[in-house]
């Protein structure tokens, strides 16, 4: 695409994850990345130059970042902790946001971070990548369609055999939550974005840490202080039951499959053997004419030279999205108005865990 002016972006953070959105934004001929913000002292500088943007400018204040470069989208790539405020700061400048999930730490937070966008009249979008999986889509668009009936239950599935990912992700300071906001966050996302993310109502959650903690798992398990495992048990809207369980480490190839029952059918993801429990096989479940139909699920792919094609790389699919709405003036691809129920739901298990009972979960207002 042709345009006279390109796209002007900034990052808030440059760790491990900025590199991942920073390469599609390299790729793309209609984008400038412009300038970075890190804490730690010369480490944007590093990163800028590592892409070859030697004359982009680095600094260590998100605020400096903002006021001295012309932006006209950032993605925040900080520390969950972080993430708020610094989207926050963004919109309040004028500045579209590309936030890193999970949204935030606490649902108030993530409130705040909704009614900054509204009051600024700036895009606030959230990385949930698996939004843009080809099969993902597909699912989401049979589900959607009306062919379960009611959808009554879901529970997620999935989950790691070995996989704590170390560093910041097991700081609570900085990560706030450990597996619940590392891939569980994700989860919630898949089961409940199919169903239009009803309301949640209450949460009764456990959350453990019994391998992060044990010196024959984890080397570092003297300074563990996240979970890596938890299950919960979420009242929904409309009589819908969610059943949420994730985990970084267990004796186990999986917990399960994910699953959607409804009145007229039901679809289920069976999840494979592997580190990260990958899909193995999608089934769909009803009756035709009083008999019991179970099918493996294969979308054609479109053979269309001119059709939608699958997207290879989801990831850079999510970067593209927020550089198109930028272009386009259009809504966020995955607004943060839909994810403050996600957060709302992560918020609610780590307080239901701490508090060791159920809790009812509060929306605070967004409004301006």
């Amino acid at each position: 695409m042709f345009m006279e002016k390109k796209i002007r972006i900034g990052f808030i953070g440059t760790g491990g994850i900025a590199h991942a959105h920073m390469i599609p934004y390299t790729s793309f001929e209609d984008v400038e990345v412009v300038g970075a913000c890190d804490i730690v002292p010369g480490k944007a500088r590093e990163f800028l130059d590592k892409y070859g943007l030697k004359d982009a400018p680095a600094f260590e204040k998100a605020t400096d970042l903002l006021k001295n470069v012309q932006l006209d989208g950032v993605s925040v790539c900080t520390y969950n902790t972080t993430h708020a405020e610094c989207a926050i700061e963004a919109l309040e400048a004028g500045v579209h946001v590309l936030c890193e999930k999970p949204m935030s730490f606490t649902i108030q937070e993530a409130a705040d971070m909704v009614k900054a966008s509204r009051k600024a009249k700036k895009m606030l979008t959230i990385g949930f990548q698996p939004r843009y999986d080809y099969m993902r889509r597909r699912v989401d668009e049979i589900i959607q369609s009306g062919a379960l009936g009611k959808v009554y239950y879901i529970q997620s599935g999935g989950g790691r055999r070995r996989g704590i990912p170390g560093g910041t992700f097991v700081d609570e300071a900085k990560a706030g939550y450990g597996c619940l906001g590392d891939i569980g966050c994700y989860s919630i996302d898949e089961c409940l974005h199919a169903v239009g993310y009803p309301k949640p109502l209450t949460v009764s959650a456990i959350a453990t840490d019994y391998f992060g903690k044990n010196a024959k798992y984890w080397p570092e398990f003297n300074t563990f202080n996240v979970d890596d495992f938890s299950v919960a048990l979420v009242r929904m809207e409309g009589d819908l039951t969610f059943i949420f369980k994730q985990s970084w480490a267990m004796h186990a190839d999986s917990l399960g499959d994910t699953l959607w029952l409804g009145t007229e059918g039901a679809i289920k993801i069976v999840h494979g053997h592997g580190e990260h429990n990958m899909p193995s096989r999608y089934m769909y479940y009803t009756d035709v004419n009083g008999m019991q139909i179970d099918s493996v699920i294969e979308p054609s792919i479109p053979f269309s030279t001119y059709g939608e094609k699958p997207v290879k790389d989801s990831f850079a699919a999510k970067i593209r999205g927020f550089v198109d709405a930028i272009i386009t003036n259009g809504p966020a691809p995955i607004p943060g108005e839909e994810i403050l129920y996600n957060q709302a739901i992560c918020d609610g298990i780590y307080r239901s865990s701490k508090l060791k009972k159920e809790i009812e979960i509060v929306i605070p207002s967004i409004e301006i």
